[in-house]
């Protein structure tokens, strides 16, 4: 399959409302360059990709990929169309390119090395070699063209509140999957089920296959949807590793499938809208039990939920 790579040069203030526009233009993720991070960042976002830093931008870079396709055109004037109702509009830098799915999966592999996260974690891709130290849980992937590696501050945030509040046993959901590393981690730390959500194809795909890498398919359905819709509860634990807008969105669905002392890990928040995703959280009801940073993102770990 071909993709046309469209990157949006922005200032750092604009990244999250190009980044949002992306996603509902039905893009499934974004990647962020980010120089002051010196990776690549997909934003459902448990997705990256770490660079060169000599070859970074001075300025963020927002880039989404989508199919050659009959929709292609359309969907590139809709891009264009919301770009220009943004205000600031006329300091972004649009480019595109044609690429390969198999040019573009393997470009990367050179950057991506096993990485541990948290206490016992450790992320692989399924082509190193690894040899695990006593105690150590591994987890093996091949994102694909849903990327999910591992290396980006707000999974890494993730893996490790995953690590810290689950005992076993647990029903957990992963909203926005990706590539299957949060679900893949749940269920290795001993959730006894595991519910993996994606809208994007692409997404799915992968993280099915990344499932079965991990021998974890008996523990964890992946299934295509939109977030949290079609999701029954009650359910111990949902994580979502996304946008401040559209946690933000998804609070009440949140509240409305996690028992009543469940946990709801959110995370992808970048610098300046935790407070926003704060205030709705406690709005509902919830009660925030842990802040974590990582650079400019930010992981909330927040308890219940008040049902109106």
């Amino acid at each position: 399959m071909h993709w046309l790579e469209i990157a949006v040069t922005t200032p750092p203030e604009w990244v999250e409302a190009v980044s949002n526009i992306f996603i509902e233009l039905g893009t499934g993720g974004v990647a962020i360059e980010d120089p002051a991070l010196f990776s690549l960042y997909l934003q459902r976002p448990q997705d990256e990709v770490a660079l060169d830093p000599l070859s970074l931008p001075r300025e963020p870079v927002v880039k989404a990929y989508l199919p050659v396709d009959e929709n292609l055109g359309a969907h590139l004037a809709a891009l264009k169309e919301r770009l220009a109702l943004v205000e600031g509009r006329d300091v972004f830098i649009i480019n595109t390119r044609e690429i390969r799915e198999e040019d573009w999966a393997n470009s990367w592999k050179v950057y991506y090395r096993p990485v541990c996260v948290g206490r016992k974690l450790v992320v692989k891709p399924a082509w190193e070699e690894y040899r695990p130290l006593p105690g150590q849980v591994v987890i093996e992937m091949d994102p694909g063209m849903a990327f999910g590696c591992g290396t980006h501050p707000s999974t890494r945030l993730c893996l490790a509140l995953l690590e810290d509040i689950l005992a076993g046993g647990e029903v957990v959901v992963d909203a926005g999957t990706g590539s299957g590393i949060l679900a893949i981690a749940a269920a290795l730390l001993g959730a006894s089920r595991v519910v993996a959500v994606d809208n994007d194809p692409v997404a799915v795909e992968a993280a099915r296959r990344n499932v079965e890498q991990n021998r974890v398919k008996d523990l964890v359905e992946v299934m295509r949807g939109d977030l949290l819709a079609g999701v029954e509860g009650p359910v111990d634990v949902v994580v979502a590793n996304i946008v401040a807008d559209v946690i933000m969105r998804l609070v009440t669905q949140v509240r409305d499938i996690l028992k009543p002392a469940g946990l709801f890990i959110a995370s992808g928040i970048i610098e300046g809208r935790e407070q926003d995703v704060v205030r709705t959280l406690h709005t509902h009801g919830f009660e925030i039990i842990d802040r974590r940073c990582s650079g400019d993102w930010h992981a909330l770990l927040a308890r219940g939920g008040c049902r109106p």
